[in-house]
Protein backbone atom coordinates (compact mmCIF):
# COMPACT_ATOMS: atom_id res chain seq x y z
CA UNK A 1 0.00 0.00 0.00
CA UNK A 2 3.00 2.39 0.73
CA UNK A 3 4.50 1.78 -2.76
CA UNK A 4 0.74 2.66 -4.45
CA UNK A 5 0.83 5.83 -2.46
CA UNK A 6 4.46 7.12 -3.28
CA UNK A 7 4.03 6.36 -6.79
CA UNK A 8 0.47 7.67 -7.00
CA UNK A 9 2.50 11.15 -5.88
CA UNK A 10 5.13 11.35 -8.01
CA UNK A 11 2.26 10.83 -10.62
CA UNK A 12 -0.01 13.57 -9.45
CA UNK A 13 3.24 15.62 -9.18
CA UNK A 14 4.48 15.06 -12.83
CA UNK A 15 0.33 15.76 -13.88
CA UNK A 16 0.39 18.97 -11.69
CA UNK A 17 3.48 20.09 -14.16
CA UNK A 18 1.48 18.98 -17.22
CA UNK A 19 -1.77 20.63 -15.85
CA UNK A 20 0.06 23.92 -15.20
CA UNK A 21 1.80 24.61 -18.45
CA UNK A 22 -0.32 26.99 -20.56
CA UNK A 23 -2.27 25.32 -23.61
CA UNK A 24 -5.63 25.38 -25.58
CA UNK A 25 -8.04 24.05 -22.61
CA UNK A 26 -6.53 26.65 -20.21
CA UNK A 27 -6.82 29.07 -22.85
CA UNK A 28 -10.36 28.22 -23.16
CA UNK A 29 -11.16 27.87 -19.68
CA UNK A 30 -10.09 32.05 -19.63
CA UNK A 31 -12.34 32.77 -22.18
CA UNK A 32 -15.13 31.00 -21.24
CA UNK A 33 -14.85 31.77 -17.62
CA UNK A 34 -15.39 35.63 -19.12
CA UNK A 35 -18.59 34.41 -21.12
CA UNK A 36 -20.30 31.94 -18.70
CA UNK A 37 -18.42 31.99 -15.15
CA UNK A 38 -16.72 29.41 -13.08
CA UNK A 39 -19.07 26.58 -14.99
CA UNK A 40 -16.94 26.76 -17.34
CA UNK A 41 -14.69 25.12 -15.78
CA UNK A 42 -15.70 21.58 -15.58
CA UNK A 43 -17.67 21.89 -18.52
CA UNK A 44 -14.80 21.80 -20.46
CA UNK A 45 -12.65 19.55 -18.20
CA UNK A 46 -15.88 17.16 -18.50
CA UNK A 47 -15.11 17.12 -22.55
CA UNK A 48 -10.97 16.90 -21.56
CA UNK A 49 -12.42 13.38 -19.57
CA UNK A 50 -13.86 12.04 -22.40
CA UNK A 51 -10.54 11.95 -24.26
CA UNK A 52 -8.40 11.45 -21.35
CA UNK A 53 -10.88 8.22 -20.61
CA UNK A 54 -10.97 7.06 -24.34
CA UNK A 55 -6.81 7.25 -23.91
CA UNK A 56 -6.92 5.16 -20.95
CA UNK A 57 -9.19 2.58 -22.88
CA UNK A 58 -6.72 2.59 -25.36
CA UNK A 59 -3.84 2.02 -23.30
CA UNK A 60 -5.53 -0.72 -21.47
CA UNK A 61 -5.87 -2.39 -24.76
CA UNK A 62 -2.35 -1.54 -25.56
CA UNK A 63 -2.15 0.53 -28.39
CA UNK A 64 0.69 2.74 -26.89
CA UNK A 65 3.14 1.61 -29.69
CA UNK A 66 0.79 2.93 -32.58
CA UNK A 67 0.43 6.36 -31.09
CA UNK A 68 4.10 6.25 -30.92
CA UNK A 69 3.92 6.49 -34.88
CA UNK A 70 5.46 9.80 -36.18
CA UNK A 71 2.22 9.61 -38.75
CA UNK A 72 -0.29 9.48 -36.32
CA UNK A 73 0.87 11.37 -34.32
CA UNK A 74 1.70 14.43 -37.29
CA UNK A 75 -2.06 13.70 -38.85
CA UNK A 76 -3.13 14.57 -34.99
CA UNK A 77 -0.95 17.84 -35.09
CA UNK A 78 -2.13 19.02 -38.28
CA UNK A 79 -6.31 18.30 -37.79
CA UNK A 80 -5.47 19.88 -33.92
CA UNK A 81 -4.07 22.89 -35.78
CA UNK A 82 -6.85 23.37 -38.32
CA UNK A 83 -9.58 23.09 -35.13
CA UNK A 84 -7.72 25.79 -33.23
CA UNK A 85 -7.21 28.10 -35.63
CA UNK A 86 -11.20 28.28 -36.31
CA UNK A 87 -11.68 28.71 -32.50
CA UNK A 88 -8.90 31.38 -32.36
CA UNK A 89 -10.40 32.95 -35.05
CA UNK A 90 -13.84 32.59 -33.43
CA UNK A 91 -12.51 34.16 -30.06
CA UNK A 92 -10.90 37.32 -31.77
CA UNK A 93 -13.90 37.79 -33.98
CA UNK A 94 -16.38 37.80 -30.53
CA UNK A 95 -14.07 40.02 -28.86
CA UNK A 96 -13.87 42.49 -31.41
CA UNK A 97 -17.72 42.58 -31.30
CA UNK A 98 -17.88 42.78 -27.55
CA UNK A 99 -20.00 39.61 -27.70
CA UNK A 100 -17.58 38.09 -24.49
CA UNK A 101 -19.07 40.09 -22.03
CA UNK A 102 -22.51 38.96 -21.01
CA UNK A 103 -25.67 41.55 -20.23
CA UNK A 104 -24.91 40.77 -16.37
CA UNK A 105 -23.42 39.01 -14.12
CA UNK A 106 -26.48 36.56 -14.19
CA UNK A 107 -27.02 36.61 -18.19
CA UNK A 108 -24.65 33.69 -19.32
CA UNK A 109 -26.15 30.99 -16.80
CA UNK A 110 -29.46 31.79 -17.50
CA UNK A 111 -28.92 31.63 -21.11
CA UNK A 112 -27.71 27.84 -20.47
CA UNK A 113 -30.78 26.07 -19.25
CA UNK A 114 -34.22 25.89 -21.09
CA UNK A 115 -37.03 27.53 -19.12
CA UNK A 116 -35.69 27.27 -15.90
CA UNK A 117 -35.87 23.74 -16.26
CA UNK A 118 -32.08 22.85 -15.20
CA UNK A 119 -31.39 20.95 -18.20
CA UNK A 120 -28.01 21.41 -20.41
CA UNK A 121 -28.64 23.44 -23.18
CA UNK A 122 -26.79 24.19 -26.78
CA UNK A 123 -23.86 26.37 -24.87
CA UNK A 124 -23.09 23.44 -22.31
CA UNK A 125 -22.78 21.07 -24.94
CA UNK A 126 -20.45 23.29 -26.73
CA UNK A 127 -18.27 23.69 -23.91
CA UNK A 128 -18.05 19.69 -23.39
CA UNK A 129 -17.39 19.15 -27.35
CA UNK A 130 -14.83 22.15 -26.99
CA UNK A 131 -12.38 20.96 -24.37
CA UNK A 132 -13.23 17.01 -26.46
CA UNK A 133 -11.69 19.07 -29.11
CA UNK A 134 -8.68 21.20 -28.81
CA UNK A 135 -7.79 17.76 -25.88
CA UNK A 136 -7.82 15.35 -29.04
CA UNK A 137 -6.57 17.57 -31.30
CA UNK A 138 -3.07 18.51 -29.31
CA UNK A 139 -0.41 16.68 -30.62
CA UNK A 140 1.68 16.54 -27.94
CA UNK A 141 -1.23 15.57 -25.49
CA UNK A 142 -0.96 12.40 -27.40
CA UNK A 143 2.22 12.19 -27.54
CA UNK A 144 2.42 12.43 -23.29
CA UNK A 145 0.17 9.49 -22.99
CA UNK A 146 2.18 7.10 -25.24
CA UNK A 147 4.96 7.88 -23.30
CA UNK A 148 4.91 9.57 -19.70
CA UNK A 149 1.19 8.47 -19.30
CA UNK A 150 1.94 4.82 -20.39
CA UNK A 151 5.16 4.09 -18.19
CA UNK A 152 3.16 5.91 -15.47
CA UNK A 153 0.30 3.64 -16.10
CA UNK A 154 2.35 0.23 -16.66
CA UNK A 155 3.15 1.03 -12.42
CA UNK A 156 -0.33 0.86 -11.85
CA UNK A 157 -1.15 -2.14 -13.70
CA UNK A 158 0.56 -4.02 -10.74
CA UNK A 159 -2.50 -2.71 -7.66
CA UNK A 160 -5.22 -3.74 -9.84
CA UNK A 161 -8.13 -2.09 -12.23
CA UNK A 162 -9.56 -0.18 -8.91
CA UNK A 163 -6.07 1.48 -8.43
CA UNK A 164 -5.76 2.27 -12.13
CA UNK A 165 -9.13 3.93 -12.10
CA UNK A 166 -8.66 6.04 -8.60
CA UNK A 167 -5.40 6.61 -8.35
CA UNK A 168 -4.23 6.92 -11.81
CA UNK A 169 -7.58 8.29 -13.86
CA UNK A 170 -9.46 9.84 -11.12
CA UNK A 171 -6.07 11.12 -9.09
CA UNK A 172 -4.95 12.91 -13.02
CA UNK A 173 -8.47 14.16 -13.69
CA UNK A 174 -8.96 16.45 -10.45
CA UNK A 175 -6.09 17.77 -10.88
CA UNK A 176 -7.45 19.00 -14.78
CA UNK A 177 -10.56 20.16 -12.77
CA UNK A 178 -9.59 21.71 -10.39
CA UNK A 179 -6.72 24.09 -12.31
CA UNK A 180 -10.11 25.04 -15.15
CA UNK A 181 -12.27 25.70 -12.70
CA UNK A 182 -9.88 28.33 -10.71
CA UNK A 183 -8.85 30.05 -13.85
CA UNK A 184 -12.91 30.38 -14.97
CA UNK A 185 -13.65 31.15 -11.53
CA UNK A 186 -10.76 34.13 -11.12
CA UNK A 187 -12.06 35.88 -14.39
CA UNK A 188 -15.56 34.68 -14.19
CA UNK A 189 -15.88 36.85 -10.44
CA UNK A 190 -14.95 39.63 -11.99
CA UNK A 191 -18.14 40.21 -14.42
CA UNK A 192 -19.59 43.07 -14.10
CA UNK A 193 -17.10 45.06 -11.88
CA UNK A 194 -14.37 44.78 -15.03
CA UNK A 195 -15.02 47.39 -17.60
CA UNK A 196 -15.71 45.48 -21.04
CA UNK A 197 -13.11 46.94 -23.11
CA UNK A 198 -10.86 45.55 -20.70
CA UNK A 199 -12.65 41.93 -20.74
CA UNK A 200 -12.37 42.15 -24.73
CA UNK A 201 -8.75 42.62 -24.09
CA UNK A 202 -8.21 39.35 -22.11
CA UNK A 203 -10.46 37.48 -23.86
CA UNK A 204 -8.44 38.89 -27.17
CA UNK A 205 -5.27 37.89 -25.98
CA UNK A 206 -6.13 34.54 -25.41
CA UNK A 207 -7.61 33.77 -28.96
CA UNK A 208 -4.47 35.16 -30.07
CA UNK A 209 -2.95 32.03 -27.97
CA UNK A 210 -5.04 29.46 -29.17
CA UNK A 211 -4.41 30.75 -32.65
CA UNK A 212 -0.66 30.77 -32.00
CA UNK A 213 -1.13 27.04 -30.86
CA UNK A 214 -3.15 26.15 -33.71
CA UNK A 215 0.23 27.77 -35.44
CA UNK A 216 2.55 25.27 -33.09
CA UNK A 217 0.18 22.27 -33.89
CA UNK A 218 0.23 22.89 -37.58
CA UNK A 219 4.18 22.86 -37.91
CA UNK A 220 4.91 20.08 -35.43
CA UNK A 221 2.47 17.60 -37.68
CA UNK A 222 4.23 18.69 -40.99
CA UNK A 223 7.62 17.95 -38.66
CA UNK A 224 6.14 14.78 -37.56
CA UNK A 225 4.64 13.85 -40.66
CA UNK A 226 8.24 14.82 -42.69
CA UNK A 227 10.18 13.48 -40.29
Amino acid sequence: MAELWVISLTWWMVSLSGVLMPGPVSAMAITEGARRGPAAGPLLTAGHALAEAAMLGALAAGVSTVLRQPGVVGVVGLLGGAVLAWMGWGILRAAQRGEVVPAHPGAAAGAETASGSGRAGPGRARLVRAGLVVTAGNPYWLLWWATVGTSYFLLFTRFGPLAIFLFFFIGHLALDLGWNTLLATLVGAGRGRIPPAAYRVVVGVAGLFVLAMSVYFLISGLRFLTA
